[in-house]
């Protein structure tokens, strides 16, 4: 099994033909259009003041400095083993454990965690525990004040580099590249927050903000008054605050997943990708998320135009709308993944190290097992995903567009739901390799 092709690639055996794919999922976004004009004409999405509230006993314990900083402990061992483990294990990487620890149980399993707990990573964050634990020594943070302005946009570079690493280089998938990829995002996030302070973090560790925008798909949230509570996920996601740098985090998640299913088909892979080189693959990853960047700005911003809208700020103010069409992607992609090459990550647990004769939990002999997802379940997740993601997508920005512009016809959203078709025709497009 080749390591790291990162999504399950264009596959000729999945049940469902390509026409029927591409025409009912564009339908379904239109036909979901055209449902919400008739029957949503007024704002029915709950607002941050919204919610049932959780027990007290689990605020406090979420809340609690004690347990965060128990599992910040937790999480800073397992990092820090993985760390180990790729420098000093097995050079090949079928037998190291680090890459498929760091590409596929943590950075795919952070999707289901936090869609189902909220912003995890938030909570559990390692870095912050660094950070704590070294801003005595280093003095109060000097930038504070300039943080807030930054926005989003340190966390959509850092998202963009990682996801070039796990793209792109040849050797991404090498023990040592995994291992100094580990200890220099340490370094660097660290640095970055002991000069912006902790709040550093939250805007610019990809990581956690990558958790944070999947969480909003979560059934739990917090009020304006910090009460944890169980709510309507399309809420959570509504409140999200329209940051700068909010759009580009999630067209860099739109992009990424596009070049992954890109590179995996034959166009790709005998024509501008067939050198399998850096060059190559950069060039293609910014030229999709270049792609997708255009697409939104252009659709958000005629759209704002037709209704007479403030149009730099249409981008970050319908970006929130987007993110089920991300988290959409991201589940057709690398459902099979986790399910599978996720194995290996429990496999190669039972010797971390590679020595010979050491197998812990009676697992180190096991191969993946294949058949635990069949390539029916893989289509229908897949192209569900994908439609599912585009419904809500265009659900929230009809809801956006009766808050922002209660009085514009509904011809005015009709630029960004065509985009949504169009980027659903793409992502059913790339998954069936078309």
């Amino acid at each position: 099994m080749t390591l790291l092709a990162h999504g399950v690639g264009s596959r000729t055996d999945l049940p469902i033909p390509l026409g029927l794919a591409l025409y009912g999922g564009g339908a379904a976004v239109l036909v979901s259009f055209a449902a919400l004009l008739l029957f949503w004409r007024k704002p029915k999405i709950g607002d941050s003041s919204s919610g049932r509230p959780l027990a007290d006993v689990v605020q406090g314990a979420v809340d609690s400095p004690a347990v965060r900083r128990g599992l910040q402990i937790l999480a800073l061992a397992v990092a820090a083993f993985v760390t180990v483990v790729a420098f000093a294990g097995p050079d090949e990487t079928s037998r190291n454990i680090a890459p498929w620890a760091v590409y596929v149980t943590f950075s795919v399993g952070l999707v289901p965690v936090s869609l189902l707990l909220g912003p995890v990573w938030r909570i559990v964050n390692p870095l912050r525990l660094v950070h704590r634990a070294l801003r005595g020594i280093a003095g109060p943070a000097r930038a504070a004040e300039t943080l807030p302005r930054l926005g989003l946009w340190p966390g959509a570079v850092s998202l963009a580099v990682f996801v070039w690493l796990e793209l792109v280089p040849p050797q991404r998938a090498e023990p040592a590249t995994v291992g100094w990829f580990l200890v220099l995002y340490a370094v660097i996030h660290t640095a970055a927050g002991l000069w912006f302070g902790e709040g550093w973090f939250t805007r610019g560790d990809g990581f956690e903000v990558y958790s944070t925008l999947l969480g909003r798909l979560s059934p739990f949230g917090r009020r304006d008054d910090g009460r944890l509570v169980f709510r309507n996920p399309l809420t959570n996601v509504m409140t999200t605050p329209a940051e700068p740098g909010l759009a580009a985090v999630v067209v860099v998640l739109l992009g990424s997943t596009a070049f992954d299913g890109l590179s995996r088909t034959v166009y790709w892979q005998t024509g501008p990708g067939a050198a399998s080189d850096a060059a190559s693959g950069t060039w293609g990853l910014a030229a999709m998320i270049a792609v997708v960047a255009v697409l939104y700005v252009g659709g958000t911003r005629l759209s704002g135009r037709l209704s007479h809208l403030p149009l730099r700020e249409q981008p970050r103010t319908f970006a929130a709308t987007v993110i089920p069409i991300a988290v959409g992607y991201t589940i057709a992609h690398y459902f099979s993944l986790l399910l599978l090459d996720g194995q290996t990550t429990w496999i190669l647990l039972s010797n971390p190290l590679g020595l010979d004769g050491v197998d812990l939990f009676g697992t180190y002999g096991n191969r993946v097992d294949l058949t635990a997802v069949s390539a029916d379940t893989i289509a229908y997740v897949q192209v569900g995903g994908v439609v599912a993601g585009h419904v809500l997508g265009v659900t929230l920005a009809h809801e956006q567009a009766l808050r922002v512009a209660p009085r514009a016809p509904a011809s005015d959203q009709l630029p960004l739901v065509v985009v949504m078709v169009m980027f659903t025709f793409g992502g059913l497009g790339l998954l069936f390799g078309f």
